[in-house]
């Protein structure tokens, strides 16, 4: 079997929406690789304020796109951890700060070129569940199973916030919810590669719905 024979399911949209956690669920089930591809520019983003970069300079931050080295892993307890440069900074990657940086840097051109090569390196034998933005569109066009998942900008800010809180996170749901419509309007309005469902994908909004009954139609979407 090929590279480009092998099937990928694609899961796009916006942040909150689920992708994460819908996406983990159904390659468990399916039994096949995942990506998260938001963690690749996450961690781009977290080596750069480690080498204190500036955000605005375009050449610095596409070197440390290539230069970054990004590893994934499961703990004892089965729970996914991201390496960065050798270091676990899982944590750090789930912060918002971290989110707002790799927003920022997936507008560069240059550095989603730079990654475009290592998300498709993923795509492996039996399958691949691919989670992100552009997964369907730029990434993977050629996927025979595509979704896009999104829900209220309320209802992600509300979910967002029960997170962190039970992290001990200090935040509050009106900051939440002004730091997702932002990111949902930068995304979206970016040159390269915005937020948009592939035309071929099916859509679901999970807006009220619980975690079983959305990886239930993602499964039919694939077949399963």
């Amino acid at each position: 079997m090929t590279a480009n024979e092998v099937p990928v399911l694609t899961i796009d949209g916006p942040s909150g929406s689920g992708k994460g956690t819908i996406s983990r669920a159904v390659a468990a089930r399916l039994g096949w690789h995942y990506l998260d591809s938001g963690a690749l520019y996450r961690a781009v983003g977290v080596a750069a304020g480690w080498g204190d970069l500036d955000l605005d300079d375009a050449g610095a931050l596409v070197r440390c796109a290539f230069d970054t080295e990004v590893g994934f892993r499961d703990d004892a307890g089965g729970e996914p951890r991201v390496l960065v440069n050798g270091n676990d900074a899982t944590d750090e990657l789930r912060t918002e700060t971290a989110g707002a940086a790799a927003s920022a840097i997936a507008a560069i051109p240059a550095v989603r070129a730079a990654l475009k090569d290592r998300q498709r390196a993923f795509r492996q034998p039996p399958g691949l569940v691919a989670d992100g933005r552009d997964m369907g569109t730029v990434i993977f066009p050629d996927a025979p199973f595509k979704v896009f998942l999104t829900a209220s900008a309320e209802e992600r800010a509300e979910r967002r916030y029960k997170q962190l809180k039970d992290k001990g996170v200090s935040v509050t749901l009106a900051g939440l919810l002004r730091e997702i419509l932002a990111r949902d309007a930068r995304d979206a309005s970016r040159a390269v590669a915005p937020l948009r469902p592939a035309e071929d994908a099916v859509r679901i909004d999970t807006t009220g719905i619980g975690i079983d009954e959305v990886v239930g139609r993602v499964l039919k979407v694939a077949g399963a």
